[in-house]
């Protein structure tokens, strides 16, 4: 009844602070207290559901992302995901090797790795917000669509020290890192070409329809997560590169992938926030301490903004949107989702508090940019409109570029 109350309310909702996310994780946190919820049933539930939620929206934000336009403005993202995450990965060490003295350094690395992932589905208040002008809405969605694949290895490869695993084995983690990063995309593009050109050869031929493309995207984006993992890739990585495929080939030809993201993919994101606020939040809020939001509160607002700010020094981004983006890098499913990964992994001294760490972390950051995305969508884009017909005359190395209009 509650999902069906916010469907009823959603349009009015959606350009206000209070988000779905808000919504469903006090749900599902209020639904446990009571005791309509089964703790045992939503723990069985999370992670199958919140793993396919993630696979099918980054498959379906990435086939909306116009590749033309991408290629000529990859910058952004690019450094974003090559130098501001490595940076968030060690502004967060420091910060929890500050706040935990105790831990050995391979466990606050691994908490730092965790939280520095952002996630599309949070941010769909600002990506999808028309106020903000394209470029920066889809260097967002590139982001958030690639960092918490390229993450993954990283913080498997924390959690295994952290397991007190042999650390001598470079060249194992060298060759894993190796196939999780470059066989997760080789399949999800060879996936995604072959699933477009055969969309638009069908449709030639009219042997299908919309109700039958819809299901093959889906297809689409489970091989291609599915056969990134058996070879040995990154299955999330996979699935945002086939849905770059896919989209770059139809090129708007399948309906069902821009109605299924605001319709069903909702409700597959509502059903995974619900099910953490009610198998996981109680028990993080509860073991909640000074120093776990301590490093919450320093990740948003101190680790990502500055690894963000450093990793576009010296690109056309005004100072603006650099602090848009350091913003707008919430947390979500990724890092819930990659904290349940390794809490069995490791020991159980550090497994809980990380997992308590990264579901605090989650329904903070649910919360404070939820709070914050309406607002601060309007005002970034009225300010980017009021700059619009001003070019920026140079960059560092003397070349003319045009600054972001809402039209690029």
């Amino acid at each position: 009844m509650v999902t069906v109350g916010y469907s009823m309310v959603a349009k009015r909702l959606s350009s206000s602070m209070l988000t779905a996310p808000m919504v469903f994780i006090c749900v599902g946190v209020v639904l446990s207290i009571s005791g309509l919820l089964s703790e045992h049933d939503t723990h069985v539930l999370l992670h199958p559901v919140a793993e396919i939620a993630l696979v099918i929206l980054l498959f379906l934000d990435a086939a909306q992302i116009d590749l033309v336009a991408l290629r000529k403005r990859h910058v952004w993202p690019t450094r974003m995901l090559l130098i501001g995450l490595p940076a968030a990965v060690a502004l967060g060490s420091l910060a929890g090797a500050i706040l935990f003295p105790a831990w050995p350094f391979a466990a606050v690395a691994l908490i730092a790795a965790i939280l520095a992932p952002t996630d599309a589905a949070l941010g769909q208040a600002v990506v999808t917000n028309p106020n903000v002008p394209m470029r920066p809405r889809r260097a967002l969605t590139v982001e958030s669509g690639l960092n918490d694949g390229l993450a993954l290895p990283v913080i498997l490869f924390f959690a295994s020290l952290t397991a007190a695993e042999a650390t001598a084995q470079g060249e194992e983690w060298l060759i894993f890192g190796a196939k999780q990063i470059l066989l997760g995309p080789l399949v999800g593009i060879l996936v995604g070409a072959v699933g477009g050109l055969v969309l638009l050869r069908a449709k030639a031929l009219r042997t299908t329809s919309d109700t039958y493309e819809g299901i093959g995207a889906l297809a689409l984006a489970g091989a291609a997560y599915l056969g990134a993992v058996q070879i040995g890739g990154n299955g999330f990585i996979s699935a945002f590169a086939a849905g770059l495929a896919f989209g770059g080939i139809i090129k708007g030809a399948c309906k069902f992938v821009y109605e299924f993201t605001e319709s069903e993919g909702q409700l597959l994101a509502w059903a995974a926030f619900l099910l953490l606020g009610g198998a996981l939040v109680p028990d993080a809020v509860a073991h909640l301490t000074w120093q776990m939001l301590a490093l919450i509160l320093l990740s948003l607002f101190v680790v990502r903004p500055l690894a963000i700010w450093v990793s576009l020094i010296g690109t056309d981004a005004a100072p603006i949107t650099r602090l848009f983006f350091g913003w707008f890098g919430p947390r979500g499913l990724a890092t819930a989702l990659f904290a349940l990964l390794v809490v069995e992994q490791i020991s159980h001294e550090y497994g809980e508090q990380i997992l308590h760490i990264a579901v605090n972390a989650v329904w903070i950051s649910a919360l404070l940019h939820g709070l914050t995305a309406a607002p601060a969508a309007k005002w970034y884009g009225a300010k980017m409109a009021d700059m619009g017909d001003v070019a920026e005359t140079q960059d560092i190395k003397g070349s003319a570029l045009p600054i972001i209009t809402k039209s690029d």
